[in-house]
């Protein structure tokens, strides 16, 4: 590099305050001037009359550093960082009204869950999200070995348990979400994966899924992953043609494999179809008690709800608080979601796309099979309410999807086509 150039671009640098900015603006700025350049040599100008020339038409450095760490500045999205603080803090209003936080474990529990959830929001937002993509490889790998650990540590032959544990320690199946969610990111984006090898990954994660089994963990993990197809920079011909050979694959593999489920497994879908037929269906009894909440709920009746601070917490939540808090605690979640869709419509860069599509995916259809479950609308599964289900994984995973989004909105600046302007003189 030329002395010139590079005094130039360290004076630059010294007047630009995050290291990240540094790193950025200082190859932008060093591409455009080889850029000048080069375009000045063309015209029979001697290499260090043209690189003096070319650093020259950038202006002073000390002001171009000073406007461009103005524009590159660390930004924080304090609308989402409020409304995960929000939604947090309304996930101990369940507890109240069932009186768990009269007992000290759930208490003492649930600050440990939502402090934790609150690092790795934070945490993750620090974090560079574009170093991240380099690693696809490694996440998949750590995602498909902790289902391999499950499935190995479980006692049944054919079909084991999405859940075991080592000691004090619990290894769930949506553990590997977080690590699958990074790595189809990372393999979307690259150029160099055809459709058979996401083929071929998708089918092996999906089976060790299948398998353990995790039928509502398989659920998010498809959805997550054709949301990013879908909004991916495959044409939509080709998107066409794995959706309906996708679809009528699964509709095939559920004929056969209807015999193999378990009867509570096909108990909880004949329920949801014909509730009416099963008089002791959960179905019915969720109803029932949603349709005595009334608008300000049942606070001196502590009636007895199943699942109340887990799968079912915005029935009990509803319940105890009435349809208004109810309804409220929906438009808080939807805002969530709208949020994450407004901070992708302000983002270029294609693997931030990505990371941002994922985690709305996995949010909202957390967040819509949940409260659809409760209202009767969708089959009785396994699935938490986004931060307001008790428990740690219902708030690290969605704490971890919100740090990416936090993340990728921190450093939306970052791009290179915001320095167009440098070359037009605009700065």
């Amino acid at each position: 590099m030329g002395k010139r150039r590079l005094s130039f671009l360290n004076e630059v640098r010294d007047q630009i305050k995050s290291r990240e900015a540094k790193d950025f603006v200082e190859i932008e700025l060093d591409y455009h001037i080889k850029e000048a350049k080069s375009h000045l040599l063309t015209k029979g100008i001697d290499e260090t009359e043209a690189e003096e020339k070319a650093v020259g038409q950038m202006g002073s450095p000390v002001m171009l550093g000073q406007q461009l760490n103005k524009l590159h500045r660390p930004k924080v999205d304090w609308l989402t960082v409020v409304l995960l603080i929000t939604t947090m803090g309304i996930g101990f209003l369940p507890l109240f009204s069932l009186g768990y936080m009269n007992n000290g474990h759930f208490a003492i529990y649930k600050i440990i869950f939502v402090l934790l959830g609150a690092g790795v929001a934070l945490g993750l937002m620090l974090i560079n999200y574009r170093e991240l993509e380099k690693l696809g490889w490694l996440f998949y790998t750590i995602g498909v070995l902790v289902l391999i650990m499950i499935k190995a540590l479980s006692k049944g032959f054919v079909f084991g348990t999405s859940v075991v544990e080592i000691g004090q320690v619990t290894i769930e199946s949506v553990m590997s979400i977080p690590f699958f969610f990074l790595a189809w990111a990372s393999f979307i984006n690259n150029k160099r994966l055809k459709i058979w090898h996401l083929g071929m990954l998708f089918v092996l994660s999906f089976y060790l899924l299948f398998t353990i089994p995790s039928t509502s963990t398989a659920y998010i993990y498809t959805v997550m992953v054709f949301a990013m197809v879908w909004w991916s920079k495959y044409s939509r011909k080709t998107i066409l043609v794995i959706t309906i050979l996708t679809s009528s694959s699964f509709i095939i593999f559920g004929l056969i494999l209807w015999p193999l489920l378990a009867f509570y497994q096909k108990l909880r879908l004949l329920e949801f179809i014909n509730p009416e037929k099963y008089p002791t269906a959960t179905t019915l009894y969720i109803k029932e008690r949603m349709s005595q909440a009334g608008w300000f709920g049942n606070s001196m009746n502590k009636e007895t709800i199943v699942d109340a601070h887990t799968n079912f917490v915005f029935v009990s939540f509803t319940y105890h608080y009435g349809w208004l808090f109810g309804i409220a605690l929906v438009v808080l979640h939807s805002l969530f979601a709208s949020r994450i869709v407004v901070v992708l419509r302000k983002i270029k860069d294609p693997y931030g796309k990505l990371l941002l599509i994922g985690a709305i995916a996995l949010y909202t259809i957390q967040f819509v099979s949940n409260i659809g479950m409760s209202l009767g609308y969708f089959p009785m599964i396994s699935m938490s309410l986004p931060f307001i289900s008790y428990g740690l994984m219902p708030i690290l995973l969605n704490a971890f999807l919100i740090g990416v989004v936090l993340s990728v909105y921190r450093r939306k600046d970052l791009t290179s086509s915001r320095f167009s302007h440098i070359e037009s003189g605009e700065i």
